[in-house]
């Protein structure tokens, strides 16, 4: 095998030229906005963007109601909430995830519990979700991760058995597809954010999709995300049976949203082709680990993680991401530090300051190799970033750095 000298030792880098970049806003987002300014009011119930943001919403994602938020995180508290999950309720999720995925569980006062991972997909074993069921669990919170759907029908099938709730994590899988049909509207409720490091972006913001199409689940889904007022049509209805947040998004995010649907499709797709040129080029590298899609699955990258066998290579993790760096492809070793689980947060089983509720409800433990592929995946990941505004070319000389760095360590 013909070895080129790493930059990191003083050869040539592959990348020298900057990668492509491009206005994520502009003129269609300034239209949106003024005519927001000019309905001199931002607040969605008298405004016409959040409105019209959701309508269009629906209409790409094939749904009759879902509801806006201030946040993706908000947005799975919503659906939390309104599938009842309460004080002592055990959620089962995923390991390898953001933060926003479990607030809402311990916000309800409910138990995370987590499941393990398919070691190539990295998302949710069905085989462990239904380990994990309890006399007390009542739904199943499952993270599309970076663009790639789960596995949905055995997951579906679990759920219907043991009568428990679906909840859709979607902040990093805008239009992704499972056999045919968007995640997010597979289960119960999906959840979706508009952040700033999403496919698209509000600021801040979130949507939950209500997939049963039943209006009075509907409406209490939107009464949910917003102090459990009722305000339809020119309405308002203040008497309260139960305690809800305060999430509602304003006609600011709302019509930036409107804008930015209009280019979701383009972004998605050319991220699902960067991604899928990407795991075509390095999956026959030496000690490389290109992520796998599911059979009739496609996703959308939000980024793009593959894994290292360290037993075919002469070199860490750490020095491989090192290496990559050198010759001029960003990257980070894992997305996440350590599994979720394994925070400070869930090893102090301390959700508020000074108390351990709603743990001390539960005999639930964060141990350490609770969820041992999922553990191993982030021991063993490299992340890349994908961007829509990246050209061909960019992505052939990370192919080409990926694939120098892996040659220069394979045994």
């Amino acid at each position: 095998m013909n070895k080129r000298r790493l930059a990191l030792h003083g050869g040539p880098k592959v990348k020298t030229s900057p990668f492509g970049t491009g206005k994520r806003f502009g003129v269609e987002e300034e239209k949106e906005l003024m005519e927001a300014l000019e309905q001199n009011t931002l607040f969605y119930h008298h405004g016409k963007k959040v409105k019209q943001f959701l309508r269009d919403f629906n209409k790409l994602y094939g749904v009759k109601y879902s509801v806006a938020t201030s946040s993706g995180t908000a947005a799975i508290h919503v659906a939390l909430g309104a599938a009842g999950v309460s004080v002592g309720d055990e959620v089962i999720t995923s390991p390898i995830t953001d933060q926003g995925t479990i607030i809402g569980i311990l916000y309800q006062n409910a138990i995370p519990v987590f499941a393990d991972v398919d070691p190539h997909t990295y998302n949710m074993d069905p085989q462990s979700i239904e380990s994990r069921i309890t006399s007390r669990t009542k739904a199943i919170l499952v993270v599309h991760l970076a663009g790639n759907p789960c596995d949905m029908d055995p997951i579906m099938e679990i759920a219907r058995k043991n009568h428990l709730k679906v909840i859709e994590d979607c902040a990093q899988s805008y239009l992704s597809r499972y056999k045919g049909r968007l995640v997010g509207t597979i289960g119960d409720y999906g959840c979706f954010s508009t952040n700033d490091f999403k496919h698209i972006s509000t600021g801040d913001g979130g949507i939950v999709t209500v997939n049963s199409g039943d209006e009075e689940e509907y409406r209490v889904v939107h009464a949910f995300a917003d102090k459990n007022y009722q305000r339809f049509a020119g309405q308002v209805q203040r008497d309260l049976s139960y305690l809800a947040p305060n999430y509602r998004m304003t006609e600011l995010q709302g019509a930036v949203g409107v804008a930015q649907l209009r280019k979701l499709p383009w972004i998605c797709e050319r991220r699902h082709q960067y991604g899928e040129r990407l795991s075509k080029g390095i999956r026959s590298l030496p000690g490389v680990q290109a992520p796998r899609v599911y059979e009739g699955g496609w996703s959308s990258y939000w980024f793009y993680m593959f894994r290292l066998d360290l037993s075919a290579l002469s070199c860490s993790r750490e020095e491989f991401s090192r290496a990559l760096a050198a010759e001029g492809i960003p990257n980070q070793p894992g997305y996440i530090p350590e599994v979720i689980y394994l925070q400070p947060l869930f090893q102090k089983r301390q959700a508020y300051l000074n108390s351990h509720f709603p743990f001390d409800l539960s005999d639930v433990a964060y141990p350490r190799g609770l969820c041992p592929t999922a553990e191993q995946i982030l021991q063993t990941a490299i992340r890349v970033g994908i961007s829509e505004f990246f050209s061909e070319q960019d992505i052939e000389e990370m192919i080409e750095a990926v694939g120098k760095v892996a040659s220069w360590y394979a045994h």
